[in-house]
């Protein structure tokens, strides 16, 4: 038997229990037939202001993943989003792909994620030089530098809006992310990459793109766009972002 509404495609979203954004931006990109199934990683809403406790929010997230993707994977998913940016980036590309080969075995069904997501999207637009927009603090900031550098990206400037707790990402104001992309435009980078799942930057980067003029990639559309692709599903979908019309 098939599915009824997800006859094409199901997509799990695995995603922290303090994230508000990732289920509503990507219910936004689904193609007809396609349907999402949300399992959460359960997470203490802490402040993440000290080294201390970021280390131990990383890890708290690590630690809850696995449960996330089996509870989503009980709806018989055939590819999981998994919306927990900053671990993706974290260790860099060995780690990362170690990572998504390790949750892949695990879930059974292919998994998309944002490091290697935002790096699938960039070489399909043949851009090295990037500016780069986080949530994060400077720790997680270097993570993501790293990440990019080693991936072979030349990371021209990066801004972090040192968000104070995970929950609160979601509370960045549209004028402070308008703000924050125009700071970091300039004619030598030839993307802008948005990172952090939960910051509500969708729409505010495909707004961007004619203004500035390049791709505005938003880590949200371009994980969705990579879990589609991947899963045969070429649909165009307007109004948030190049990558899901161009490519």
């Amino acid at each position: 038997m098939t599915d009824y509404h997800g006859h094409r495609l199901r997509v799990g979203l695995a995603v922290p229990s303090t994230n508000t954004t990732v289920q509503p931006e990507c219910e936004l990109l689904r193609p007809p037939g396609v349907t999402n199934h949300t399992g959460r990683v359960s997470i203490r809403q802490r402040k993440i202001t000290t080294e201390k406790d970021f280390l131990e929010h990383v890890q708290a997230m690590r630690d809850g993943m696995g449960d996330a993707i089996d509870r989503v994977c009980s709806a018989q998913v055939d590819h999981v989003i998994m919306g927990v940016a900053l671990e993706a980036f974290w260790g860099g590309v060995k780690q990362a792909a170690e990572l998504q080969d390790g949750l892949e075995q695990r879930a059974g069904v292919g998994i998309s994620m944002g490091s290697t997501a935002t790096v699938a999207a960039l070489r399909a637009y043949g851009i090295e030089k990037i500016a780069v927009l986080t949530p994060h603090m400077p720790r997680g900031d270097e993570q993501v530098r790293d990440y990019f550098v080693e991936a072979g990206f030349d990371v021209l400037r990066l801004t972090g809006l040192k968000c104070p707790s995970p929950i609160e990402i979601a509370h960045t104001t549209g004028p402070r992310m308008r703000s924050a992309l125009r700071e970091l435009d300039g004619d030598d980078a030839k993307a802008i990459v948005q990172v952090g799942t939960n910051l509500p930057a969708m729409d505010i980067c495909a707004q961007a793109e004619p203004w500035l003029g390049k791709p505005v990639l938003a880590i949200n559309a371009v994980t969705y766009w990579d879990a589609l692709r991947r899963c045969g599903i070429h649909d165009r979908i307007y109004g948030h972002g190049r990558i899901l019309q161009e490519h």
